[in-house]
């Protein structure tokens, strides 16, 4: 008898989880993602998962939180922060592609007498002569070059500083001091 008391003792002391939790339209948990998680949404979103996911799973590894109202003002103060320091970027980022389109950058490289290089140019040496010329921010992984340049000339090149910033810059390939070019 004393057994059966027991388990009617813990059952009234249990606090009921699920009251606490927002039901969703489809009868799960809504939770607000902290972290983005793979095949459920980014972070910041707010989504329907089951109850036992959102317990055993999102709510004890950190990845999401009860989705009410004050949380979900909070996302949109820190969405909207980080929209406005996206868009400053992008124009930093657009100022620094009109300053390269500006830039002619001349590299000098041995070749033989039909102007064939003896080696060839890439990305780390329109790097090298674009930090020569002051600009230090563009890096090889910047550079979109369909091969490796080859012959002596007059090159432009596509810079791509971001998803929507692109530019283009004029690299001059010349002999080097003292050969005889063609």
């Amino acid at each position: 008898m004393p057994s059966t008391k027991l388990k009617t003792l813990q059952k009234q002391q249990r606090p009921k989880r699920d009251k606490r939790l927002l039901r969703g339209p489809h009868g799960g948990i809504e939770l607000l993602l902290i972290q983005p998680v793979e095949n459920l949404g980014e972070q910041g979103e707010v989504v329907e998962v089951k109850p036992g996911y959102a317990r055993n799973y999102l709510l004890p590894q950190g990845l999401a939180t009860i989705a009410n109202e004050h949380h979900k003002r909070m996302v949109e103060k820190h969405r909207a922060k980080l929209l406005e320091i996206e868009r400053a970027r992008l124009a930093d980022l657009r100022r620094m592609a009109d300053e390269i389109a500006r830039q002619s950058v001349t590299i000098e490289a041995n070749a033989n007498d039909e102007g064939h290089l003896y080696g060839s140019v890439g990305a780390p040496e329109i790097v090298d002569a674009l930090k020569a010329a002051g600009i230090t921010t563009v890096g090889p992984e910047h550079i979109r070059l369909q091969g490796p340049l080859k012959e002596l000339g007059l090159y432009t090149i596509s810079v791509h500083l971001a998803q929507e910033v692109n530019t283009d810059i004029k690299v001059w390939v010349v002999p080097a001091i003292g050969e005889e070019g063609g």
